[in-house]
């Protein structure tokens, strides 16, 4: 059965069985973009979040924050500078990530959930050691406390969903030496979303997905197989670089599909799941029935930074 809905000022095609299909799911939302500094998008977002989790699935949020890091460093005077699309995380950079992520922006994600009910649980990836990370080498430079994940504790996540209740993570990480380290949100979403064994990926971003030809809409490539995103990789922007990567690794590591879906169309996440024809970009296995498709440029917001 289907229906009609409006989805985002326009009216979509609602499935109506989706919640049937969903119905214990795991599913793991990386959140950032516009989404997370637009009131109104904030709202939106919370609303699905809390609308999934009634309906049945079981979702959790990581976020990251870096407009809000780059606006707490400004007004601290504390320069900051960018490697290979990456901050340069000093001693003094990563005291200030730590608390605007886990005390300022988490705070918000989780008042935002909670306004619909005592529903949302705030955790850093160090807390029980949800996240452990190695330091990230460069050619370029030493980027100081940049972590790449090296190791998941799903475990109390799960405990908290077992709960009936939303985790919210911040994507800071405890290092194998005890150091903190800063981590690029969209790598420790799909590292979470593996570990969990979760069933889908779901990368907020601010371009309606993946184009086969920059910038025409028309172009937005509905469906990807792990294969032909590797591909396309290489004619990619430095901005969705990562969010892309960790599309492929989320896939590689068992989620059955990775959305890369347009954070700036109010309750786009909601119709990423209850839409017949959905949103964004949906990557999925190479044993998928395989696309046609061209090159690729989509371009981030940030002019191709790429901020956990």
């Amino acid at each position: 059965m289907t229906s009609t809905a409006k989805q985002g000022g326009s009216t979509a095609v609602r499935d109506d069985q989706w919640v049937v299909r969903w119905q214990g799911a795991t599913v793991v939302v990386k959140y950032g973009g516009h989404a997370m500094v637009d009131r109104s998008l904030q709202q939106a977002f919370a609303s699905d979040v809390v609308l999934l989790r009634r309906v049945g699935l079981r979702p959790v949020v990581v976020h990251g924050g870096g407009p809000h890091i780059s606006s707490m460093l400004s007004r601290l005077g504390v320069t900051t500078t960018f490697v290979d699309g990456l901050r340069v995380t000093t001693p003094e950079v990563m005291d200030v990530a730590r608390m605007v992520l886990t005390g300022q922006v988490q705070r918000e994600v989780v008042g935002a959930i909670n306004a619909h009910g005592p529903l949302a649980v705030g955790l850093s990836g160090e807390d029980a050691h949800v996240l452990t990370a190695t330091r990230r080498e460069s050619d370029s430079a030493d980027l100081g406390l940049v972590g790449d994940v090296q190791k998941v504790n799903p475990d109390y996540v799960r405990s908290i969903l077992d709960q009936g209740l939303v985790p919210v993570v911040s994507s800071i990480a405890r290092g194998v030496d005890g150091t903190t380290y800063n981590v690029n949100a969209d790598t420790a979403a799909a590292a979470l979303a593996a570990a969990l064994g979760a069933r889908r990926l779901v990368v907020l971003t601010d371009v309606e997905g993946v184009y086969a030809q920059w910038p025409d809409p028309s172009t937005v490539l509905p469906r990807l197989t792990t294969n032909e995103l590797r591909q396309l990789l290489p004619s990619t922007t430095d901005g969705m670089v990562p969010k892309l990567q960790a599309c492929l690794a989320a896939v590689d590591g068992g989620v059955a599909d990775a959305t890369v879906l347009d954070g700036r169309v109010p309750h786009s996440l909601l119709a990423s799941f209850g839409a017949i024809d959905p949103p964004g970009t949906v990557v999925v296995g190479d044993n998928s029935v395989p696309t046609s498709v061209g090159p690729v440029a989509p371009v981030a917001s940030n002019g191709g930074v790429v901020e956990p």
